[in-house]
Formats: C-alpha cells, structure tokens, sequence
C-alpha cells in the first residue's frame, strides 16, 4: 500500500507491505514543499506553494505506479484545513496523483499519528503523544487506544511566521511566541488530561532533530533516533542555541534538513514549552508517525 502525509511544511510518502513483525518498508520519502506559506496571513494556499507540492507528487505517483501499490491514501492536514482555495488543492491532486486527498479533521490526524507512533514502543503508558508540525500539533493521551485528543494551532511554520521575524529572533518576539505556543499547550494538556501520562513521546521533524543534535549525530541517523530518549536539559539546551542562531548556522548543522532550518527554532521552542508545562523531564523521539498510522489504516 502507499500512503501519502501532507502537512504544512513536508510532504512523505511511505510504500509499505505488512509483515510478521510489523509494517515493512519499501520506500520512505520526505520533500518540504512549504504547502503552507502564508496561510497563516492569507488565509490561501500560495500558487508557487501549490506547484512546489504538485511536482513532489507527480514523482510520487511515478513510484507508486512502479511499485504497483494496490491501496494508497493522501491525507492532508493543517494548511488544507485552513485555506478558503483547498478546492484548487483537491483538483491539483486528482489530476497528479489519481485519487482523492483527505482533509483530515484535528482530531483524526491526532489519531492517525498515535497509532503509528505506539505500535512497537517499549515504554511506561499511557502516553503522551505530541506531533509538532508546521501548521499545527496534536496532542493525544492513550496505552494501546486513544483515549483522548486535541489539535491546536501552533506549530513550526505557523510560529515563525507569525512571531520569528528576525534572524536571529530577538527577546521580544521569542517572549511573543513562548506566550502564544504556552496558552495553546496549557489549553491541549487540560483537554486531553496530559498530567496522567507516564511517558511523552514526540514526533515529525523537530522533534527528530532535536533528538539527532542532542545525540551529536554528524549525519542524519533514522535507526539511532527512533526511541532514543532526550532530557529536558538536552531539549532546553537545543534549544536555546537554536534561537541564539541564524538560518545560515542552522544550516551548517550535519543533521539539518536544508528545508527546515529557517523553522526550526519555533519547532524545538514548541517542544521545549511542552516539557516545561506537562513537568517531563524527558521525551522519547519517534521516527514512525502519522505516515505510519494512515499506512496501517489501508493494510485491512
């Protein structure tokens, strides 16, 4: 099966076949198509925004055929919510890809992302399991189901966009943006009763690079990130660097996606004010996610 994740800043696909154990991989890809720049402001998707997504998915649908995927599910999520032209999205999509994207509401991608962040995790439950992404984050608390879940309005594009506007940000505007991201994650935590959780797990990529830099990766390392468990002072000091640094220093990071270094200090900011407000003094990072949980939403 082929399952396909567009977000605010990335678009994935995942080709997969079920296995004993487990989901097995046949290809897994990433490209940041920023599908959400200036939704935010505007309120649409942006023509070049659109392109840039239209052209990944055009070699996507490519491999699929290739691959002779049998199922396949686009989800779309945060930007596509928000935008008054998602039509022209939807259209963009039928034509390159041949089916359908779903505009998942909040509250099913944070169930798409906790099922695939939990199968196989050898951790004390209930969890909380926190996706930071570029539009939004979902916040979901369960053990083997969800029991609770929320998605707020705060994520890695969306922050810099409305708060980060210098480079370095200055005092001011991170102030503007703890403040903004801290009423959303105390708003998500008491939804979702986040205090019962024995174990955070984080997910998408700012939480990954955050675990990869405070492992002191020099190259970008799936396996030694997947369940690695980072402390908050690890976190805190992430990412203090990260809003002391501009985009070109972000950049020269080995583990830094080229795409995401402008963004990344509003994402590990997120991530850092998630642990200061729910009192965990760690977070286990996980490199299976909402691609993996749409992927096990077709295998039946």
């Amino acid at each position: 099966m082929a399952a396909i994740d567009c977000g605010t800043n990335s678009i994935r696909l995942l080709i997969a076949s079920p296995g004993p154990d487990g989901l097995v991989d046949i290809v897994r890809r990433m490209e940041i198509v920023r599908l959400g720049q200036g939704v935010d402001r505007t309120g649409r998707l942006a023509p070049e925004a659109l392109e840039r997504t239209r052209v990944a998915l055009a070699s996507y649908a490519a491999q699929i055929a290739e691959h002779e995927a049998s199922r396949v599910r686009m989800v779309a999520t945060s930007a596509t919510r928000d935008a008054s032209n998602a039509d022209e999205f939807r259209v963009m999509v039928k034509e390159t890809l041949g089916v359908e994207p779903e505009v998942v509401t909040g509250d099913e991608e944070a169930r798409l992302s906790f099922t695939g962040a939990v199968r196989g995790l050898s951790a004390e439950a209930p969890y909380l399991v926190v996706d930071i992404g570029g539009g939004s984050t979902e916040f979901v608390v369960g053990a083997s189901t969800v029991d609770s879940a929320i998605s707020v309005d705060i994520g890695c594009v969306r922050m810099t966009e409305r708060h980060l506007h210098t480079d370095p940000p200055g005092s001011a505007e991170v102030t503007a943006a703890t403040a903004d991201i801290t009423a959303a994650v105390d708003r998500a935590l008491a939804a979702v009763d986040g205090g019962r959780a024995a174990t955070l797990v984080g997910l998408a990529g700012s939480v990954t690079t955050v675990a990869a830099i405070a492992l002191g990766l020099t190259s970008y390392q799936p396996e030694r990130i997947h369940h690695a468990r980072i402390s908050y002072d690890d976190v805190a000091a992430v990412t203090a660097r990260m809003l002391e640094s501009t985009t070109e220093q972000r950049l020269a990071i080995p583990v830094m996606h080229p795409g995401r270094a402008d963004v990344f200090a509003a994402g590990a900011l997120i991530l850092r004010t998630i642990m200061d407000r729910s009192g965990m003094s760690s977070v286990v990072a996980s490199e299976h996610d909402i691609l993996d949980g749409i992927a096990w939403s077709i295998t039946s």
